[in-house]
């Protein structure tokens, strides 16, 4: 236990910052609510420094993707892909489409491990590089609001977590682990609103 209080007090603000802005997306995020992406971008560009210094190439690679794809969130969390301008309605994807994406995060992950642990060796480069693949796929459900994206992040948090804690990122991998049980509430939360939808179309429709 000191060892641990030890690791958590050396944690640079850098990293408690990061820490906090993420925890503020995924919960705007659960909310449905457009800010969640302002804090991501902010979160994103300090993970980005953090971890090029740390030695987790993907993952900081991975940012960049995530500040992209923040700006991309916004834009379409607002309207701005609905023809009606209306808020995105959250929706479901086939089991096809499902396969198929997981299909190629296992391929293309496992790939780009192998490359890095050419020079790197061991384990981590195949976790990182699949974690940052399976992220990438996670992160265009998030911003198309696809329900099932909470399926996605409750294991990759999961994942992740035991990534970041063997890198000595403690904060992130606690951070991780509450991830998973946010991740289950959103995909509650999400449901329960999608179910509302359904509804509300049905009944439309027997109008």
């Amino acid at each position: 236990m000191t060892g641990l209080l030890q690791s958590l007090a050396a944690i640079p603000p850098a990293e408690w910052a990061a820490v906090a802005l993420a925890l503020g997306y995924l919960l705007l995020a659960v909310r449905q609510n457009a800010w969640c992406w302002a804090c991501a971008i902010a979160s994103s560009g300090i993970y980005l420094v953090l971890f090029a210094r740390g030695g987790l190439q993907m993952q900081a690679v991975l940012q960049v993707f995530y500040i992209g794809m923040a700006v991309y969130g916004w834009h379409a969390w607002r309207g701005g892909l609905v023809a009606s301008g209306e808020a995105l309605p959250v929706r479901r994807w086939s089991v096809a489409r499902h396969v198929i994406g997981i299909g190629l995060v296992l391929a293309v992950g496992l790939s780009n491990g192998w490359v890095i642990a050419r020079s790197q060796g061991g384990l981590v480069p195949y976790v990182d590089a699949t974690v940052a693949w399976a992220s990438v796929l996670a992160t265009w459900l998030v911003a198309r609001k696809v329900l099932e994206n909470w399926l996605y992040w409750i294991v990759i948090d999961a994942v992740a977590a035991a990534l970041y804690w063997s890198q000595a990122f403690y904060a992130t991998a606690v951070l991780f682990i509450v991830y998973v049980v946010i991740a289950v509430r959103g995909y509650l939360a999400w449901r329960a609103d999608l179910a509302q939808l359904e509804v509300g179309t049905a009944a439309r429709a027997d109008a």
